[in-house]
């Protein structure tokens, strides 16, 4: 049978749950513009309908429905999208940072240009042509030291430039790799305080949300993969909880580490197990310039030092510099963008500054006699072999009295230029011809270092590779931003808050609690009419 009031519970439970809709409705608008909010709803379930199976049930024909209740306040999240705005959000921060050092690196070479290091030598080049045209003008001699010390100054003022670049990067690479650190940790926190609140059925979407935000902070510094886990043992949490994150350290194209590296690690039968920790070696700070020899996860190198997980530490330490393996010497095999430009311009240094010596002494100094001839009067001097553009400068004794540049090929008189020509002609000479035949002790950079072309054509592939690298890096990060804003406006469109929506629904929400409430105005004047008036015969 019926209750009496059967009519008042149906209309109260449609109020609650209007109710519970309009106050989600208004969290929704007044969290419209918080980054990382995720738009609420509630699931409007109808309750048990009246009378429920039974042997005992009434007979009556069909069954009455008792109202509607809230089932769950549940987030409109498209895990989907999230996967992919993460995998892109990767790609985002490794060409990014790429993209950064590039034109740093291009904003220090400064090509082409009046100060760059192409028409530096191009000055001492025509220096050295008005040389051979006047062997015995001392204002030549002058201005052909002037215009080699300014070559010198150039080289060092690259390398020196590179290599404090170098080291802000160095810099970066340790704030990164401790903002990784730091967003771990609030991720495992996050994971603590769900798992305290989903084993009691209840939902925490607003945790949801900030830990999700975290999750695409990290997805741009390395690539990870997200993995939901329930705990076997997890209370009364519904099938609709989103679960604790797992969350797996992997390559840049996806795919996993062997053995696997685990940052946050869940397991069913565990639940919360630890997080990793994250730090390069050597420290950066106290060895600047230093290349990185190993990613360290919990204490342990990453195997084979493998710099592939992408994102924008990846990115730093691919332009910072790193150790792969070693050559067939044993000697240590040092990669990334800027050791090979800071290596280009040594090689380049060292190859023009000994072939330019050879030549030099080859020659006679103004004026001077036969028998003091030498092959040990260089122009140039290097002071530190291995950082030749870092040390390079023109010989004291040059600058001090520039009649000792040796002009002369046959003689020091007044008419001999020959040797002047030849060190000219050094701008077009091929490294291929660099050296003596009959001094074995030499090695010519070709040998040496595998250099091709000339001089001037060198360094002109050099200042094109990076023009080219460049443009490169930053269509790389174009594409990829465009991908990423294309993924997160369809997650936006299905996670964002529409006001436009949301008024609608409070509108509907509202007609639907007056009706609600008018419901239980009738139904209490159908009681009235039943309690005060029934049984009144006469009055």
């Amino acid at each position: 049978m019926r209750s009496t009031f059967f009519g008042l519970e149906t209309a109260k439970r449609g109020m609650v749950t209007q109710q519970a809709a309009l106050y989600t409705t208004g969290h929704n608008i007044s969290n419209a513009n918080t980054p990382g909010y995720s738009r609420q709803r509630v699931d409007f379930t109808t309750t048990t309908p009246y009378p429920s199976l039974g042997l005992n049930r009434p007979g009556i024909a069909g069954q009455m429905g008792t109202g509607v209740e809230a089932g769950a306040i549940t987030r409109v999240r498209d895990q989907f999208a999230d996967v992919q705005f993460r995998t892109q959000n990767n790609k985002v921060g490794y060409f990014g940072a790429t993209r950064e050092a590039m034109v740093k690196m291009e904003e220090i070479m400064n090509e082409p240009s009046e100060s760059g290091l192409h028409s530096t030598m191009e000055n001492f080049w025509n220096s050295l042509q008005t040389l051979a045209s006047n062997p015995e003008n001392t204002g030549a001699r002058d201005v052909v030291g002037a215009s080699g010390q300014m070559v010198a100054d150039t080289f060092n003022y690259y390398y020196n430039s590179l290599s404090r670049v170098q080291q802000d990067l160095g810099s970066q690479i340790e704030v990164t790799v401790k903002e990784m650190n730091d967003t771990i940790k609030s991720i495992n926190n996050l994971n603590k305080q769900i798992s305290e609140v989903e084993p009691h059925g209840f939902l925490p979407n607003d945790l949801y949300d900030s830990r999700d935000q975290l999750v695409d902070q990290l997805s741009a510094l390395v690539n990870v993969k997200v993995t939901a886990v329930k705990p076997t043992a997890y209370g009364n949490a519904k099938d609709i909880a989103d679960g604790l994150y797992n969350i797996e350290l992997v390559k840049e194209d996806g795919n996993p580490y062997d053995p696997p590296i685990n940052l946050i690690e869940v397991t069913k039968a565990d639940g919360i197990k630890g997080i990793s920790e994250i730090d390069v070696q050597p420290d950066l700070i106290a060895n600047p310039n230093s290349p990185v020899t190993g990613i360290l996860i919990n204490g342990t190198v990453l195997p084979n030092n493998n710099i592939d997980f992408g994102g924008e530490l990846a990115g730093l330490i691919h332009s910072y510099g790193y150790q792969s393996g070693t050559d067939t010497e044993g000697n240590p095999i040092i990669k990334g963008t800027y050791p090979d430009m800071i290596q280009k311009i040594n090689n380049m240094a060292t190859a023009f500054a000994e072939e330019f010596n050879r030549i030099h002494a080859g020659g006679f100094a103004y004026d001077e006699p036969a028998q003091t001839y030498s092959l040990d009067k260089n122009f140039f001097e290097i002071t530190d072999p291995n950082n030749a553009a870092k040390s390079i400068k023109v010989v004291q004794s040059i600058l001090d009295n520039p009649a000792s540049i040796r002009a002369g090929k046959e003689s020091g008189d007044a008419g001999d230029n020959k040797n002047a020509q030849l060190l000219a002609d050094l701008k077009t000479k091929s490294f291929t011809q660099y050296g003596d035949e009959n001094d074995t002790s030499y090695k010519d950079p070709y040998e040496k270092f595998k250099m091709t072309g000339n001089l001037d054509t060198f360094y002109s592939g050099i200042i094109g590779a990076l023009g080219v690298d460049s443009k490169s890096a930053y269509q790389n990060l174009t594409n990829a931003n465009i991908i990423s804003a294309s993924i997160e406006d369809r997650r936006q469109s299905v996670s964002s808050v529409s006001l436009d929506e949301e008024m609608v629904n409070m509108i509907k929400f509202q007609h639907a609690y007056n009706a609600s409430a008018r419901n239980i105005t009738v139904v209490d004047e159908m009681l009235d009419k039943i309690i005060n008036g029934m049984g009144t015969v006469g009055r």
